[in-house]
């Protein structure tokens, strides 16, 4: 900052912003910084004034990524959406998936695992594809991202930038259908002294829920109550047992991130190094991740620029096969321990007898267990620039990248580990992963402001890459010995199989051609029109191909001449796009079928033969979608309210969808372009200022909702429902296909028998959709024909953000909502089989049915079942999704005092963060006290197949955790 008198003398202040001057009593100060606006204060007689100068957006215009290129906000037309590093790491965590929850309008943050180190289900304006991928593009500095987002480390990252319409995402091709994350990772500055940044934490874990099991006294009412089981071998009426106290651990996580970064008058540098390391709750389970990352840029002479990124990691995960049913499912009464008070191996119930789960049992298997997954990861890019002499803003790039990922895993279980039967036979299995990829990308741009009104910017490139991927897979029974572990299975005095479903080889290429003109007029008009096509070798032969086109155009309304003296009004611009994507994120040779093995006998001797498992399809082609965005950004109160909202429209066309077949074709199925879905939503942006340095006070905040709702318009053959993966014309792709649970049978409600032969009064009520006779009687039973098509989708959701400053001290909140939808538990559902409510083995803690209690939610103990499940008992799983979640409170100081100035401190920052402290409006968390985000897939931790594998799911995966965190942020 400057200050200086009209008197045209003056003084500069320090790195503090203070400053000392002597001036008359009625002087005037003229305040001055380059990027802000000039600030006249009348002194009239005081010793002290304090100025806060504000961005002035005509030289501060925020620049963001744009795809091979970047722009200023304010003339972007498609839809973009942008974070700051700093901001997202306002939520420590892995991986950028998790610090995103939440951020961004329309893009859907969803857990599928709550075992360290791993990452989220990214969906970008919802689910558009059956049986093709749903995942974004991730773009790390300019180029396709080859390894898995978790490789990539938050604090290495400057700025993401998310292109969400397809007049945005167009430029990507193919690769852009489900939207595109651009990553930006930290690069030093030319002409910048080397700077030394340190960034640190250390955080305990607590469990944030317990399952919410019966205990003793809960239990034995249940178990009188059904009136089915005795008491077991290992049971005692005076036990009362807390499985999870004597199982989980207080956790701990860590994360360390050294980097050093600066230039010279033509170069720029940043090289860095990282390590973090996250316990689970559960012992045995942790995962580890080193990281090393450099980046260089280098100007030679005054045309040539050359240079580099790279980013490596090693990653370690540990015990990520363990869970808690074992644990859960034993019954509260159960006694482990022995009379002398060490644990049993086992105890016995009933019908059940469970291999005991404690942290002692764990900790103490040392060589008898081992289940690790070791993964480097190395992903680089080399760039050269050259711009052509004697014309101005004409320039040549050529982008090599060179990734590398392998994954070796390795589990050994011992003889009776884990399991009932002490003899059971050791087992190890190894599984070795290795992909390649190479892309090169020559693009040729064209940037140029003519006459200060006309700014042209024209980008040509042509672009290959390749993918080769192999794994393999072996498993062997009776292991010599606990010290071989799984390093010699040749060793085995059991079984070793190599099963021909585990092993895989795929290679599979992507060539494309692509051209993009942007056009400004005077910063009021801007057009921006791209045309790519694109070449994939997982296609069949004359389907290779696909070309189509993005347009979309903008208004700054704001820059008109009849909105000069609208002074509220800061910022006003009008967006409308159309663009075309494809999708062909199907495996490789898709188009050649299947073949598989099977053993037959000849006598006394076998042999091997092949059979077709899946059909080839030579007309296999391109997934499209074509869609419309409608978008509207905007500025009030001197920029301190700013927002965007955008709707839009999405219309996929040949979905790719594996088409089962009859019985009778001998083949279970093949890939086709078959089926037809549509995307619609809107999204709101907020962000305001409330409080600007009132007093030393500052308060800002910021929310952000959306709404998506997709459905599936076409099946194959004209068929309106695919009840085996339970898909339904003109209803959402994720939707649940089962009874609806309308209550329970009550003494005295008419016609029980007929509507379920056998059944009892306190058993579940579902909905019956068939017809009636004349006396009011069913005319059938219930049965299959009354599932109902229940959407899971929630009505709308999003995130929020507040951020209070007094002086050098800042509190801020982020969180996340979801109103409406459907959760599905699986620890209440019948799939779980934690619900039975028999008293056979452990039980979730629900109230149920008896004759003194008719008003409760779950059924009478022991009454009708399915198996060993109450009938119906799908149907305890389904809870409305709502929710509003307070994901971290950050509490920090800035350090400011002279000392640090004076010790060559640029930041020292010292911040304690709550993470996961509480949950409002959850009806799932206020029965149950646990968090309501979702953490297996519909087929993990399932006992029986209730649910659809691809539907997120609660199940017994390692239990969500409350973390309590200290760090320290320090720049030199």
């Amino acid at each position: 900052m400057f200050a200086r008198l009209e008197q045209l003398f003056g003084t500069v202040t320090d790195i503090e912003g203070n400053y000392s001057l002597q001036v008359k009593k009625d002087a005037k100060l003229l305040f001055s910084f380059v990027g802000f606006i000039n600030q006249t204060v009348n002194v009239e007689g005081r010793s002290t004034i304090n100025v806060t100068l504000k961005e002035d957006s005509k030289t501060l215009e925020e620049v963001v990524v744009i795809g091979y290129g970047s722009q200023r906000k304010e003339s972007v037309t498609g839809s973009v959406a942008s974070v700051k590093g700093d901001v997202m790491r306002d939520v420590p965590s892995s991986n950028i998936s998790q610090a995103l929850q939440g951020r961004v309008a329309g893009v859907d943050m969803s857990q599928t695992s709550s075992k360290p180190g791993a990452s989220m289900q990214i969906r970008v304006r919802g689910t558009r594809s059956l049986n093709a991928s749903n995942d974004p593009l991730i773009v790390l500095d300019g180029l396709p991202f080859a390894g898995s987002i978790s490789d990539i480390s938050p604090s290495d990252i400057k700025s993401i930038d998310i292109l969400k319409d397809a007049s945005a995402t167009a430029i990507y091709g193919s690769r852009g259908a489900n939207g595109v994350i651009l990553i930006t990772s930290n690069k030093g500055s030319k002409g910048d002294k080397a700077k030394v940044s340190y960034n640190s934490y250390y955080g305990l874990k607590e469990v944030f829920g317990k399952y919410p099991m019966m205990n003793a006294s809960e239990f034995k009412k249940l178990r009188t109550d059904a009136n089915k089981y005795t008491i077991g071998v290992d049971e005692s009426e005076d036990v009362d047992i807390d499985w999870q106290d004597l199982y989980y651990r207080t956790a701990q996580v860590t994360s360390h991130d050294l980097a050093i970064s600066g230039g010279t008058e033509k170069s720029s540098y940043n090289f860095g190094a990282g390590y973090y390391k996250d316990q689970a709750v559960l012992p045995g389970q942790d995962y580890t991740r080193y990281s090393v990352r450099g980046s260089l840029d280098q100007e030679i002479g005054k045309y040539f620029r050359f240079g580099f990124t790279t980013n490596n990691n090693f990653a370690i995960n540990n015990g990520s096969n363990l869970g808690i049913y074992g644990n859960i499912s034993t019954s509260p009464i159960s006694n482990p321990y022995n009379e002398d008070g060490t644990l049993k191996r086992t105890v016995k119930m009933p019908l059940d007898e469970n291999w005991v789960y404690t942290r002692k049992t764990i900790e103490n298997l040392d060589d008898q267990w081992i289940d690790q997954t070791k993964a480097f990861g190395s992903y680089n890019t080399i760039y050269g620039e050259v711009k052509v002499p004697g014309v101005e803003g004409l320039k040549y790039r050529a982008n090599l990248g060179l990734n590398y990922r392998q994954s070796n895993g390795g589990n050994y279980t011992g003889q009776g580990v884990f399991n009932s039967t002490a003899t059971t036979p050791s087992t190890a299995s190894i599984s070795n992963s290795l992909t390649t990829n190479w892309a090169i990308e020559n693009l040729v741009t064209y940037d140029r402001t003519f006459a200060q009104k006309h700014q042209v910017n024209v980008v040509a490139m042509y672009s290959a890459e390749q993918t080769r991927y192999n794994s393999s897979q072996i498993s062997a029974k009776n292991i010599p010995a606990d010290a071989f572990q799984f390093y010699n299975l040749g060793r085995a005095q059991g079984e070793i199989t190599v099963n021909p479903d585990y092993q895989g080889y795929q290679v599979s290429g992507l060539m494309s051609w692509m051209g993009r003109a942007m056009y400004s007029y005077d910063n009021r008009y801007m057009i921006s029109a791209t045309f790519r096509s694109d070449g994939s070798s997982r296609l069949a032969k004359g389907h290779q191909w696909h070309t189509y086109p993005a347009l979309s155009v903008g208004w700054n309304i704001k820059n008109e001449s009849f909105m000069k003296d609208v002074k509220m009004i800061d910022a006003l611009k009008l967006r409308v796009g159309y663009g075309e994507t494809s999708n062909q994120s199907v495996d490789p040779y898709k188009t050649l079928g299947l073949l598989a093995t099977r053993p037959y006998n000849f006598g006394t001797t076998t042999a091997t033969g092949l059979y077709v498992s899946e059909l080839p399809n030579p007309k296999l082609g391109w997934e499209f979608s074509k869609t419309w965005n409608y978008g509207l950004d905007f500025a009030f109160l001197g920029n301190r309210l700013t927002g965007t909202i955008e709707y839009y429209v999405q219309n996929t066309d040949n979905v790719l969808l594996s088409v089962s077949l009859p019985p009778t074709a001998g083949v279970g199925s093949y890939m086709a372009n078959i089926g037809k879905t549509q995307n619609k939503g809107f999204e709101l942006s907020l962000n305001g200022v409330i409080l600007d340095n009132l007093n030393g006070w500052t308060w800002e905040a910021g929310v952000n909702l959306y709404s998506n709702k997709n459905k599936l318009v076409e099946l194959a053959s004209g068929a309106d429902r695919d009840e085996s993966n339970w898909w339904f014309v003109n209803h959402s792709i994720n939707c649940i296909y089962d009874y609806q649970k309308i209550g329970l049978w009550q003494d005295g409600d008419a016609n029980l028998q007929k509507y379920v032969p056998g059944g009892n009064v306190g058993m579940i009520k579902v909905k019956y959709t068939g017809d009636y006779n004349a006396d009011g009687t069913p005319t059938r039973q219930i049965g299959p024909a009354d599932r109902q098509i229940i959407e899971v989708d929630p009505d709308f959701q999003g995130g929020f953000n507040t951020r209070v400053a007094y002086k050098d001290f800042d509190l801020s909140v982020v969180g996340a909502f979801k109103s409406g939808g459907v959760l599905i538990s699986t620890l209440y559902g019948s799939s779980g089989y934690l619900n039975m409510l028999t008293g056979r083995r452990g039980n979730v803690k629900v109230d149920y049915w008896t004759p003194e209690n008719t008003n409760a939610k779950y059924p009478k103990p022991g009454g009708s079942m399915d198996g060993d499940n109450p009938k119906f008992g799908s149907t305890l799983g389904y809870f409305d999704a709502s929710y509003l979640k307070v994901r971290t409170i950050t509490l920090g100081y800035n350090f400011k005092q002279r000392w640090v100035k004076n010790a060559g401190i640029d930041k020292l920052r010292l911040y304690c963060t709550i993470q996961n402290p509480f949950v409002l409006f959850s009806p799932y968390n206020k029965e149950s006290g646990m968090d309501p985000e979702t953490n297996s897939y519909g087929n993990e931790n399932a006992a029986v197949t209730s649910y659809n594998k691809r539907l997120l799911t609660i199940g017994t995966n390692t239990p969500s955790t409350r973390n309590y965190l200290i760090g320290l942020n320090l720049t030199f």
